[in-house]
């Protein structure tokens, strides 16, 4: 879940807390997203010099729910080729619980990057961006990892990249890092969880572990769908 200073998160890391109690969750591990170089999509994240205020604000939910739920911090960090070096520093400036790596296909830098060729070429460079944001190994757990669905979500076709995808959790089932399933992906364009059931089978196959989580930019939505969620895994496994 998310803060306010990642610009489109609504509410501070107290009210999510006391949604997650009427939720009957036991925790739950703050994820905003993390500063980055170069002015890499600035409107979506916390500024560099915003870090210490953003391990403040968990810290202090953390305090005032001490004893009623359990509250870690964690980061949702970027995977872009050419800015390793920068994540592995920025790990190494907090005590994080749990890391998520995640792949955004809409931002500028990326598409002005690799947004070239057809739509398909496009996912699957996404796609093996996902594996090798696993083999970096700077990741405890992939993010919503069929986000690119929601480029051009009219075209989506699990069947075209079905071999695309398989290769890929291939090697991320090599490296042992967890994959998400994100019920906001019910909110977005393409609405269904992130990665969708065929996905998921595929994961399940390869005893990837997986990670529910609620993506929350609001605090009503903390624990959203979860009760889906895990009857989605009871059947895949």
């Amino acid at each position: 879940m998310h803060t306010p200073l990642c610009k489109h998160a609504w509410g501070e890391p107290e009210e999510y807390a006391q949604q997650a109690l009427k939720a009957g969750l036991k925790g739950i591990i703050f994820t905003c997203h993390c500063p980055m170089p170069d002015g890499f999509w600035p409107t979506v994240r916390m500024a560099d010099s915003e870090f210490d205020t953003y391990l403040a604000l968990v810290q202090r939910a953390a305090d005032a729910f001490k004893g009623k739920l359990d509250i870690r911090l964690g980061i949702e960090s970027e995977y872009f080729p050419g800015c390793e070096e920068w994540i592995t520093k920025l790990h190494q400036r907090a005590d994080f619980h749990y890391v998520l790596g995640a792949v955004h296909w809409q931002a500028k830098e990326y598409l002005n990057k690799f947004e070239t060729g057809t739509i398909e070429n496009f996912r699957r460079t996404y796609f093996d961006h996902l594996a090798k944001s696993a083999e970096s190994g700077l990741y405890d757990c992939l993010a919503h990892p069929d986000l690119v669905k929601n480029y051009h979500p009219d075209s989506w076709c699990f069947a075209i990249v079905k071999n695309t995808v398989a290769e890929a959790l291939d090697r991320i089932a090599a490296t042992g890092v967890a994959m998400e399933l994100n019920t906001s992906g019910l909110n977005k364009s393409y609405s269904e969880m992130n990665p969708g059931d065929e996905m998921l089978a595929m994961m399940a196959e390869r005893k990837i572990p997986v990670v529910i989580g609620s993506d929350s930019h609001r605090a009503l939505r903390v624990g959203e769908h979860f009760v889906t969620a895990l009857n989605k895994l009871t059947e895949k496994n």
